[in-house]
């Protein structure tokens, strides 16, 4: 029987789950834990897709972890305010200086490709982790491809391995929330239940 697109995907999602690596992802924890032991402040980041994914774990790293989390793509007015009398590039570097991102805080990026200035690719991520490197924030990525900017300058990022490049977006994307879930269920981090698994 020839193999389904279905049963490839499946195939493709097991191979890359097993070359996951645990320990960046212990370490991203453990960066984490840091950042809210020592009252900072979380934001989070995310263009397209990842920008969903930025809300969803907003609310999960504030409703489960006890994080003071924040996403600039959550103020849609603010957002597009900034691109039209500023440009696309500072959106999230000036959202970050009026939320006076200082030490301690930390910045959390979920991209495909991690942003690279060179190839003008998520150029707004490059100058809000340049941000954070001056005023001495942490970086945290959970990224794809090579990891580009964000994996360069992180204190921890996760780095979604490519299993096929015509596929690096959906698995890059999907893992991710694969890996945020884990974040905001680890006993390091989580503080209370998911709704669920409260109810008896």
């Amino acid at each position: 029987m020839t193999d389904t697109f279905s049963k490839k995907y499946l195939d493709e999602s097991l191979e890359l789950i097993h070359k996951l690596d645990a320990s960046a992802i212990e370490a991203l924890v453990a960066g984490l834990a840091s950042v809210r032991a020592a009252g900072g402040r979380l934001f989070i980041l995310g263009v397209g897709g990842s920008a969903g994914h930025a809300s969803h774990a907003v609310n999960d790293f504030r409703k489960l972890c006890g994080f003071e989390a924040y996403a600039p793509t959550d103020n849609v007015s603010e957002l597009t305010a900034r691109t039209n009398d500023e440009g696309w590039d500072t959106t999230f570097s000036e959202w970050l200086k009026g939320s006076r991102l200082r030490k301690g805080d930390g910045l959390l990026v979920f991209s495909v490709g991690g942003g690279n200035r060179e190839k003008n690719v998520s150029v707004n991520l490059v100058r809000s982790l340049e941000l954070a490197k001056e005023v001495g924030a942490k970086v945290f990525g959970i990224v794809g491809r090579d990891g580009g900017y964000t994996r360069r300058v992180a204190d921890a990022c996760v780095v979604i391995p490519t299993i096929s490049t015509d596929r690096t977006t959906p698995h890059t994307e999907g893992f991710a929330a694969v890996v945020w879930h884990l974040l905001v269920s680890h006993p390091s981090l989580q503080r209370s239940a998911t709704k669920w698994e409260s109810v008896k």
